[in-house]
Order: structure tokens, then sequence, then C-alpha cells
């Protein structure tokens, strides 16, 4: 679903969002200063850990990247390339 949500997205003209992958997701925590927006709270990403589940990122101060269910309910910050 959180894919899905990011592929959907239209948003100030663009239509070319995708959910990051785990290391993209922490390029985004290493400067979220600068990013802005970001909630201190846990952030999908696009990269599976295996069939049921997927990594996310602790966008709170200590960060981490771990693994979930997929079924788990967790933000979601949709990106494009650039």
């Amino acid at each position: 679903i959180a894919a899905k949500i990011c592929n959907d997205l239209e948003l100030n003209g663009y239509n070319d969002w995708y959910l990051p992958s785990k290391d993209e997701l922490n390029l985004l925590f290493l400067n979220k200063s600068i990013v802005g927006g970001l909630a201190n709270n846990y952030y999908w990403s696009s990269t599976e850990a295996d069939a049921t589940g997927a990594w996310y990122m602790n966008f709170n101060p200590g960060g981490g990247i771990f693994s979930s269910a997929k079924q788990n309910a967790l933000y979601v910050r949709a990106i494009r390339s650039f």
C-alpha cells in the first residue's frame, strides 16, 4: 500500500513520486534539517526484508533502520528523482 500511495501521488504538478529505498531514507534522515517536513516517527522504505516484511527508518533523534511486518501502519514519505 505504501508504494502505491507514493506512485499514485500527484502534487505540485508532478506525478513521478515513489517510495524511497532504505538507503534513500537514510540520506533523508541525515539531511532532515535541510529537507524539512519530516516528523520524528517511523517511515516505510520500498526495500523488502523478506516476503512478509520491509525495512523502515526511525526518524527520531537516535535514528536506525529496522524491519517490520508489512501490515503495520507507519508513515510514508514520497520522493522524486532529480
